[in-house]
């Protein structure tokens, strides 16, 4: 973060009236964050959206992320948060992954593209890509599952709820096959996601039972939330694609995390930098306090990141 765009900021606030009352740095790993507490003219949502719209704008042109939250209890009230898995807790596409085994991993990266754009209709595309699965052998999905990769801050975001006593889980377009693998690694809460027909030992190019898409994604974030006694405004919802819109819409915090146009439109909050840990910095959660924590259990290391 330079000082001009700090600058910038300040001065955008300035013009709409906005002072800010106090900074705190709350990262300086793996980005730098800083918190910034501000007194706006009034207390309404129009103030609010605005707010939020113009540190958009400046935010796309700075190249930084701006999260704009109103204070008080409700801020740190969050106790649940779903995560999307493809692109988001982990890095790629599971579906690509699997095309890669049957040899159509780019005309399988075109369509998901398109979908995730919000171009297709997810719930054919996904049954299109899964077509090409057919007659694959089912010991492939514990090869793509050995051969995931987390999302840089994965690890460190899921320990860190955990220990606030978050509830924490996935909803998916992907596979319960491979993400229940996912979900015993990170000793998740709950999950949800598409089931992948096998007979015989092989992938039938089908999914059974009803699909996770856009809608189911949105139900299945209030279901576990009414499992967990969470109402949904203390509910966070984290994902990268057009089929999260009604996910991040019905969270009481919607974050789109490296996400596409479609998504980042509707999201309260937009995260463009591939650190997932940044999703802390958002909640109030200091870097400070994640390290401290870390070390008194063990496992504090920071990785050397790329110039």
């Amino acid at each position: 973060m330079s000082a001009r765009s700090f600058t910038e900021v300040a001065r955008r606030l300035a013009a709409m009236n906005v002072n800010i009352d106090s900074i705190r740095r709350v990262a300086d790993y793996p980005v730098t964050g800083l918190e910034l507490q501000v007194t706006a003219p009034d207390s309404s949502d129009e103030m609010g959206a605005l707010l939020t719209s113009e540190m958009g704008d400046l935010s796309a042109g700075l190249g930084v992320d701006v999260a704009v939250e109103r204070a008080g209890l409700t801020r740190r009230a969050k106790r649940l948060v779903v995560f999307d898995v493809d692109s988001t807790l982990i890095q790629g596409e599971v579906i690509e992954m699997l095309a890669a085994k049957a040899g159509c991993e780019e005309a399988v990266r075109e369509v998901t593209e398109r979908a995730m754009r919000g171009e297709l209709d997810f719930a054919e595309s996904l049954r299109e890509r899964v077509a090409v699965l057919e007659g694959l052998p089912a010991t492939v999905l514990d090869e793509v599952a050995a051969d995931l990769e987390l999302t840089p801050g994965a690890r460190t975001t899921v320990r860190t709820l955990r220990r606030l006593g978050f509830h924490t889980g996935v909803v998916s377009g992907g596979f319960t096959q491979i993400i229940d693998h996912l979900v015993a690694e990170l000793g998740l809460d709950f999950s949800a996601a598409n089931e992948l027909e096998v007979v015989d030992g092989k992938l039938t190019g089908r999914v059974i039972g009803e699909i996770v898409d856009r809608p189911g994604k949105a139900r299945a974030l209030r279901r576990f939330a009414a499992e967990f006694g969470v109402p949904s405004g203390q509910c966070v919802a984290v994902g990268d694609g057009a089929n999260d819109i009604d996910m991040l819409s019905a969270a009481g915090l919607g974050v789109a995390f490296n996400a596409k146009p479609a998504l980042r439109e509707v999201a309260d909050t937009a995260l463009s930098h591939p650190f997932l840990d940044a999703i802390l910095f958002v909640l109030g959660v200091t870097r400070a306090e994640v390290e401290l924590a870390d070390a008194e259990d063990g496992v504090l290391r920071r990785v050397p990141l790329e110039a």
